[in-house]
């Protein structure tokens, strides 16, 4: 049997909503391991001068815990 954990992380990219998404993994990726998924719950955006300055997202990085026999 199996136990997934899910916790909440922000990002944020100059790029792109989904470069701001692969950053919070791998940020997550430095602490955590197992890791199964992200789902992206909001998405926003600062915009300066009509244009877009920076990507954000809010999104929840689910993973396995360790099994210890």
């Amino acid at each position: 049997m199996s136990v997934v954990k899910v916790i909440e992380v922000m990002s944020n990219s100059t790029k792109s909503w989904e470069d701001a998404a692969q950053k919070a993994v791998e940020e997550a990726s430095r602490s955590l391991h197992n890791i199964r998924s992200i789902y992206i719950k909001d998405q926003n955006a600062v915009v300066e001068n009509g244009k877009i300055k920076e990507y954000r997202i809010t999104g929840k990085v689910s993973f396995e815990l360790d099994h210890n026999e």
